[in-house]
């Protein structure tokens, strides 16, 4: 998994956060090439992936700006690296606390401009754990400048920093 900082491991600290229950419904909100569908899968989760540029058989296409799922569908939201890039990061979020069920986890990790925990609040969630990762996405970022790959956004001027958060739908 390279799509993000920290690869399989992030994520697995992220459902290990989240605590879901066998059986539970994910959607995958950015899913990329869909590793992280085939390890909640794996776990047992009854997952659907979608992004507007799906790379792998998992994944379905799909705007997660506006899916559609109708409310309440899903008990936990992964989105990992995605929501900045989408452009509309508040959007995204209001997109994933209609979608959850009442109770729904969100389990996200992105680069963020502003205060996560004051925009995670305003879209409705309570946020239940944050961890500052910037460090981590510093060197995934370094990395891929190294490799040539490009960078994964545009960045816009001021602090940037990368959060593991989990938000609950009230």
């Amino acid at each position: 998994m390279k799509g993000h900082p920290g690869g399989e491991a992030h994520t697995r600290r992220l459902l290990e956060l989240a605590a879901l229950p066998t059986g539970a419904r994910v959607l995958d909100m950015g899913a990329g090439a869909g590793e992280s569908v085939q390890l909640m899968r794996s776990l047992g989760l009854e997952v659907r992936g979608i992004d507007l540029e799906p790379r792998g058989e998992n994944v379905e296409k799909g705007n997660f700006l506006h899916t559609p799922f109708p409310d309440a569908s899903f008990d936990a939201v992964l989105s990992q690296c995605a929501f900045f890039i989408s452009g509309d990061q508040a959007g995204a979020l209001r997109e994933a606390y209609r979608i959850l069920r009442p109770g729904g986890m969100l389990l996200l990790s992105d680069v963020f401009f502003e205060d996560p925990e004051q925009l995670l609040r305003s879209a409705g969630f309570a946020v239940t754990y944050t961890e500052n990762m910037t460090t981590l996405w510093r060197e995934y970022y370094l990395e891929a400048l190294w490799r040539d790959d490009g960078p994964c956004c545009k960045i816009p001027r001021g602090k940037c920093e990368y959060w593991l958060m989990i938000g609950k739908k009230a």
